[in-house]
């Protein structure tokens, strides 16, 4: 990656030494910029994840205003089953919406094996036009939902509090539910390995909703399409990074998914965590959102407890343990990125000593 001018981020997801912990934050191309604003006049949330000069420019805004060191491409999970036939739209004030879900076999039958460079061209453009325009600033990264996350969507038709429809599933169909899950961990697959051949240095795999399941239930329904998309992603050294949110009870059965990464939510506990999985995995996190309300002295604080529970060493990227809010003051965020930068170098500095001496 010697074309990259800023390549912290890929060097701590490789557990590669670093000058200081690298920052990036989830949904950081989002409505608490302003200058994501300005572009949200102009088109509506489909149109601009399907316009790839508008993806590309709200990709980058986060790179240019808060500084942090890599970007994420604009896109939406949900593009993957919109590709595979599902009608999808974005209703303001109530979220993803799935006008007709995949209830049985009829509806799932339906859903086509998709071609990443025909139904999801528009993204792979995106991607190509956020890296030629970052010119070798910060790495570029790719995302994808989880098989489990994204029939959660199509199932329930839209965000849900019980996941009813997709539990009934589960339990009374699970075949259906295999089959379905099957079939979306080739199409996922297809699509980041194609954002890494358009470009991309690392892809992330969100399992947003993979804490709703018990252990043994996510083991069988989220974990093993995880692996399976992991295993067929065509790469070379670009990391793959996995966030499981509220997966507490198997993080090790995540480090042996193939994931050179774990992101983790703000209920855990970093320093255990690596004591855990930290030898096998790089870990990403995990600062509580919320914490942006705070003032700077507060955010300042509560950063240095994050950094400090990793302790020396590299293979920690320094992250929110979920996306920021969209009410969020974007000094705030800026103020987050130049704190971790500051904080985050004498850590490394006794590290560096630590390996000379």
């Amino acid at each position: 990656m010697s074309e990259l001018k800023n390549d912290l981020f890929l060097r701590a997801c490789r557990k590669e030494p670093v000058e200081r912990t690298p920052i990036w934050i989830m949904r950081q191309a989002g409505r608490y910029l302003s200058e994501y604003k300005k572009v949200r006049e102009k088109a509506d949330f489909i149109t601009m994840c399907q316009t790839p000069e508008l993806a590309a420019e709200v990709t980058i805004q986060p790179v240019d205003v808060i500084g942090v060191d890599a970007a994420i491409i604009f896109s939406d999970i949900l593009v993957v089953p919109q590709a595979m036939g599902m009608e999808f739209q974005m209703i303001e004030s109530k979220g993803p919406v799935f006008p007709h879900p995949i209830r049985n076999e009829e509806d799932a039958r339906n859903l086509k094996d998709i071609d990443p460079a025909k139904d999801l061209k528009y993204v792979l453009d995106a991607v190509s036009l956020a890296k030629k325009e970052l010119d070798g600033r910060v790495p570029l990264i790719g995302f994808a939902g989880s098989p489990w996350t994204l029939l959660t969507y199509m199932v329930e038709g839209k965000g849900s509090k019980n996941f009813s429809y997709v539990k009934k599933m589960v339990y009374n169909n699970p075949q259906l539910a295999h089959r379905v899950l099957d079939k979306l961990a080739v199409a996922v697959a297809k699509y980041l390995s194609a954002k890494i051949d358009a470009g991309a240095n690392a892809v992330q795999i969100f399992d947003t909703w993979g804490g709703v399941l018990s252990p043994s239930d996510f083991e069988e329904f989220s974990l093993r399409y995880i692996t399976k998309v992991i295993s067929e992603i065509k790469r070379n050294r670009e990391p793959v990074i996995v966030f499981s949110k509220g997966v507490h009870h198997s993080l090790d059965k995540l480090s042996n998914t193939g994931a050179d990464v774990i992101g983790l939510d703000w209920t855990m506990d970093l320093g255990e965590v690596r004591k855990k999985i930290g030898g096998k995995v790089a870990l990403q996190g995990n600062l509580d959102p919320t914490v942006l309300y705070a003032g700077e002295n507060k955010i300042r604080e509560e950063a240095v407890k994050v950094i400090s529970s990793y302790g020396e060493g590299s293979g920690h990227i320094f992250n929110l343990g979920h996306g920021i809010l969209p009410d969020v003051d974007q000094e705030k965020a800026k103020a987050l990125v130049q704190i971790v930068k500051e904080e985050s170098k004498a850590v490394h500095r006794r590290d560096a000593k630590t390996q000379r001496f």
